[in-house]
């Protein structure tokens, strides 16, 4: 019976990998075929991805999408990080009015924030650019830092700092030589996460992007409401190998940590 359950559940597995990675390995196979129809092969060619390298537009898009993700990731790790001390360490009124804050940009849809910096801006006379996408992306990826390095300290053995004051450290030299490389781990999976959703974030840059900054999503979403062309498959394509390598690279890196610490 256990063997049988075992088996279903294989089989079930290997279907669901099946339905999330088949439509991804078309759309690589996909970015290579010599025609602007997706839905025809006829032939393989590299001219999508010279044609992907000379489209302005895009590069353009991309780099935005770079300095925004870049700008919003770096005030997120602060923000986040501060604000998850001072939640773990200090009582103050209104402590769990504000913990429940944090909740709020992560369970409300994106669209709430977009128009509600959208309505903000304008009622400052503020004018639309990449400089009006940050701040929405800062409140949407602030909760994730927050949240992550709150579940690092939950687990933090506080004698650690203790000891470290007993034998002579101050407040700034106990956190950084004790406390930061403790929570050190979950400040980069937080900036991570928090870079990861600026890339891949389009509703609340939608609402705050101007004339001429567009970042990716807002690009592609441009493009493809006339048909998906093969240069965004290339784009994508490009996007997938980069994703693959940094994990790859990030488990070596926490093979290598696992190790030193045994």
């Amino acid at each position: 019976m256990k063997a049988k359950t075992k088996k279903l559940l294989g089989t079930w597995s290997v279907l669901v990998y099946l339905f999330f990675y088949i439509p991804i390995l078309v759309l690589i196979v996909y970015s290579f075929n010599d025609s602007k129809i997706s839905t025809s092969w006829n032939g393989f060619t590299f001219d999508w991805y010279q044609k992907l390298a000379t489209n302005d537009a895009l590069i353009v898009s991309i780099v935005n999408s770079l300095f925004v993700a870049s700008i919003s990731t770096f005030f997120s790790l602060i923000i986040g990080t501060c604000a998850a001390l001072a939640l773990n360490r200090y009582n103050f009124p209104g402590k769990k009015y504000i913990d429940l804050l944090f909740y709020v940009p992560i369970v409300i849809p994106p669209i709430i924030i977009g128009v509600s910096m959208l309505v903000l801006f304008a009622w400052l006379h503020v004018s639309l650019g990449l400089s009006t996408v940050i701040p929405g992306h800062v409140v949407l990826s602030t909760s994730f830092v927050t949240l992550l390095v709150l579940t690092r300290l939950h687990g933090f053995d506080n004698s650690l700092e203790e000891a470290a004051k007993d034998l002579g450290a101050n407040g700034w030299q106990t956190f950084w030589k004790v406390t930061f490389p403790l929570i050190f781990p979950s400040i980069i999976a937080g900036g991570l996460l928090s870079f990861t959703i600026s890339i891949d974030e389009f509703v609340i840059a939608f609402f705050t992007t101007g004339p001429g900054s567009n970042t990716l999503p807002v690009m592609i979403y441009s493009i493809v409401r006339t048909g998906i062309t093969p240069e965004i498959n290339a784009l994508s394509t490009i996007m997938i190998i980069v994703t693959v390598i940094v994990v790859f690279l990030g488990e070596k890196w926490r093979g290598s940590l696992g190790d030193e610490q045994s």
